[in-house]
């Protein structure tokens, strides 16, 4: 078995990238303090064909070398822009997505669980590396996401949670295609 060279892969440029069909799906990182996160959030949106990114609150934006490092140039090719509060950008998102926050709630839904519809679009929410989804945007959303854990530890690093979350959405979403 050999491994494929990068030519070999066979990847979108970016203004294909920009043309392709998405898959339908928003990313809203609100407070991420880490700008490796957030790059390879970036990273990780490309991967899956992921509509759009908000950065709300404290979360920085590219340019920034330190994004850059782990989003490898993905915020070329992912549509994002910045919006100061997240209550109020899911104010608008929701009249015209299903809005997921992605915490350990009472009423969360485990993410195998989860059956996302092909004819929805959905929005994921994330928090900040500590203190998570903050209660004000949780309560702005349609239901709470989970992904189930067994070990010792409580909670997965948000770059980590996203990517399990993307690919299983994507997954449900495209994988009969």
């Amino acid at each position: 078995m050999r491994k494929l060279l990068n030519s070999e892969l066979d990847r979108l440029e970016v203004a294909s990238f920009k043309a392709a069909i998405k898959t339908p799906l928003i990313v809203v990182l609100d407070d991420v303090r880490s700008l490796n996160n957030i790059g390879s959030v970036f990273r990780t949106a490309d991967a899956f064909l992921i509509e759009k990114i908000y950065l709300c609150g404290i979360t920085a934006c590219p340019p920034h070398k330190d994004i850059h490092k782990t989003a490898l140039g993905a915020t070329e090719s992912v549509s994002w822009s910045y919006h100061p509060n997240a209550q109020e950008l899911l104010l608008e998102l929701k009249k015209d997505h299903q809005c997921f926050a992605v915490e350990q709630t009472k009423q969360s839904i485990f993410l195998n669980d989860f059956k996302p519809l092909a004819d929805k679009s959905y929005v994921l929410v994330f928090g900040n590396e500590v203190k998570g989804v903050a209660q004000e945007v949780i309560n702005q959303c349609h239901g709470v996401i989970e992904i189930p854990q067994y070990g010792t530890k409580h909670s997965l690093n948000i770059s980590v949670s996203t990517g399990v979350v993307l690919w299983d959405f994507f997954s449900k979403l495209k994988g009969g295609e």
